[in-house]
Formats: C-alpha cells, structure tokens, sequence
C-alpha cells in the first residue's frame, strides 16, 4: 500500500499531506472522516509492505503508547493494517520539534529549557509507570505547540516490560548521540537511560553542543562509556549543572531515582532562578513555555506589562510561580511560544507628564474633582446642624411630641 493523498484508512482517515519521513514510517496530515478532526497517521514505508519485522515493530509502538493518556504525551487513537502495510492515527501536535528551536538559538536560557525537561519528565513518569522505557528520548521527538506544551512522541523503539526483543543479539537500539552508556554496551533498556537522555538533551541546549562527538555512531556511543563528561560553562547557575551532571551519570543507580524526582527537582530550581541568569539585552529568539521575562529598558523609566498566555495557567506550578513574579516586577515582556510579542509603552502615557498626562493628585483624583468633594462635605455638615438645631427646639425629650418652640425672650 503505497501512502498518497486521498488515501482511507480504515474507511475513516483521509489523507491529507505528508508531514515527515522517517527511517520506519511516513508521518501524514489526515482527516477523520467521522468528526472532521484533523490526526496524524503513522505510514509503514511502501518498501517495507510485507516486511514483518517492521510490522512486529509498528504493532509493538501501537501497544506500548495506547491508553496512555497525559498532557505532555501525543495521544494514540487508533491503529490498523492492511495489504503488508500497517498505521497508527495520533493526536496532531501543531509545533515545533525541540531539535529545530536548539539549532536556530544556538543555546536557551535555563529559564527555557528546564520546564520544557519537567514536562518531558512527567511524560516519561507516565510511561515508566506503564511498565514501557521509550529508548529514543531526543529532541526531534519532542514537539512544542504554540501554547509551549511539550509533547513526548515517537514510540517506535520503545520496549514494554514482557515485550520480546525485536533485534538481533548484539544489535543496540537508540540514536547514538543521546544513548546512555548500559544500552550502548548492549545491556537492558531501563527507566534511568531514559533520563540519561534527558539530561543529554538539557546538555545540548544549554551549553550549545553535545557532551560527546566522534566521527562515526560507534565512536560517539564508545564515547559515552568511556569520556567524562565535560564541565559546563560556569555561566549556568549551580543548581542547574548539579542536576544536569547527575542524569549524565554513568551508572545508572547514581542517577536521580525516577522522572518524578527529576520534574520536581526542575520546578524548584526554577523557582529559584535569579534574575540576573537572563541576560536582559540579549532577547531569545524563541521561548518554549511562553515564560514572563524581566526586560529592562535603558531608556524608558516604566514599560508596560503584558498580558499573561493561556500556558501560564495550564503548565507546572513551578514555572507559572516564576511567571507570577516576573509579572510583579515593573518592564515584563511575554515571550509565547513560536512568536515573541513586544509590547512598549510610550513613557507619556505612563503617569510621564504630556499629553496622555491626567493632572491627578492624591488617590489618582483630579483636582477639579476634589473641590468639588470639599464643597459638599462643607454644604452636609452646615446642613446638619442646622437641622439637629430646629429638631432639638421642637422635640420634646420622652413623649416625641412636636410642639410650638418657645419664643425668644426678646419677643415676649
């Protein structure tokens, strides 16, 4: 079955475009004919129709990643085959993967980075907990929306608790750059290498390389066994490298116990962030988690303050903690994901006298408006002891009887 557009699956899901091309599969934009909801479908390649290895492996990726159900993973819907050829429909992540966002800046800022790691973190708790390692945690599998939510996707490698090995003895699964050193010496997959990728991952992005290199696949995954790995700038605060070393431990039992542990110990360092790590003159060009960033203007005494994102809401209590108190700070600016929106401030309309001035005085009330709330006070309490004066000459005290008042002696 060759994938073309217009293709049904299942009767159900249409072919749209193709998205991606994959070593194992094509990845297509398609429509489920029955709601109308745009999807993704996961293709077997046309050269490997009756090939049943891959289809071993397709049927494997349908099975560990079906009825796992959490914001930071691309849900499975459906899967089928037909004809040699097999599919898998997922939820369709409109963003960007992670791999294009490191090349184009270069290096993020920890502010960045790190709540994307907890996000991904919290995903991978969710599939541990399943009894399924992914073994291909990279950034090209981790797709951010326009919101800033990371999806965790891509389960073809994955391998599920009972699961039956699906390669040759000897034979290592997972890309070299990110493989953690107990897999590339061909021992079993576990949680803890997942993390080790992770930490690969929060490496690159914040130093602006990866920790290893080598001219072939075997060199870069002998590297992980043998290199140390190198120190990190000192520019990235403490806490950060601390955590990052910790995940690229060589041994798995030195690493931090669970994805759990890891996403937590992420919310608190950023919490904990101090100012001074974002570099106020150097705007990122790209921010992942739509994070309220303190921007100081050197000519301006107060910006404005732009409104928060929906993800500031939605995302980790860590990261919208860091987004409220940037936002208490004077000059903020959002920086959403995908697109970076500035808002400036004409200083005159900032309480600058000028022609957006109000003249206001004490509470924020115009002059004018206080000469007026002086003259009626005065007005209400002549008024008033005018009145308690007529009422006390005709009130007689006990029985509430108004009667005539006395005349003055003068007139008697």
């Amino acid at each position: 079955m060759r994938p073309e557009v217009g293709l049904e699956l299942q009767g159900r899901y249409q072919l749209v475009e193709r998205i991606a091309v994959g070593g194992m599969g094509e990845v297509w934009k398609a429509t489920d004919l029955r709601s109308g909801r745009a999807v993704a479908a996961k293709i077997l390649r046309h050269e490997l129709t009756g090939d049943e290895l891959f289809l071993s492996r397709l049927r494997a990726e349908a099975r560990n990643s079906r009825g796992l159900r959490h914001p930071n993973l691309a849900v499975v819907l459906d899967s089928g085959e037909r004809d040699g050829s097999g599919w898998i429909i997922m939820e369709l992540v409109r963003g960007r993967a992670l791999s294009d966002i490191i090349t184009e800046q270069g290096t993020m800022q920890p502010a960045d980075i790190l709540p994307v790691l907890a996000q991904v973190a919290r995903a991978l708790q969710v599939v541990h907990d399943s009894g399924v390692v992914h073994r291909d945690v990279k950034p090209s599998n981790i797709l951010i929306n326009r919101e800033g939510l990371a999806k965790l996707t891509d389960f073809g490698i994955s391998m599920g608790v009972h699961q039956r090995p699906l390669t040759a003895a000897g034979m290592v699964m997972g890309t070299a750059q990110y493989l953690p050193p107990e897999q590339a010496m061909g021992n079993m997959a576990t949680p803890a290498g997942d993390l080790y990728a992770l930490g690969i991952i929060g490496y690159e992005a914040l130093v602006g390389r990866r920790p290893f290199t080598g001219s072939t696949q075997v060199d870069i995954a002998f590297a992980h066994v043998n290199e140390p790995v190198p120190p990190m700038p000192e520019v990235v605060p403490p806490e950060v490298r601390e955590i990052i070393m910790e995940l690229l431990e060589k041994k798995p039992a030195s690493r931090p116990t669970s994805a759990r542990e890891v996403a937590r110990r992420l919310d608190r360092i950023v919490i904990n962030l101090p100012p001074e790590s974002w570099d106020p003159q150097e705007a990122p060009t790209w921010s992942a988690i739509g994070r309220v960033v303190e921007v100081r203007d050197e000519t301006n005494a107060a910006p404005a303050t732009t409104p928060p994102t929906r993800l500031a809401r939605r995302r980790s209590a860590a990261a919208a903690s860091s987004a409220r108190r940037s936002r208490a700070r004077t000059g903020t600016r959002t920086i959403p994901a995908l697109e970076r929106i500035l808002t400036v401030v004409d200083p005159a309309a900032v309480g600058t006298p000028g022609r957006h001035s109000t003249d206001r005085g004490l509470l924020g009330l115009r002059e004018s408006t206080w000469s007026w709330i002086v003259l009626t006070v005065v007005a209400t309490l002549v008024l008033a002891l005018c009145l308690g004066t007529l009422a006390q000459a005709q009130t007689v005290p006990g029985d509430g009887v108004l009667t005539p008042a006395t005349p003055p002696k003068e007139a008697l």
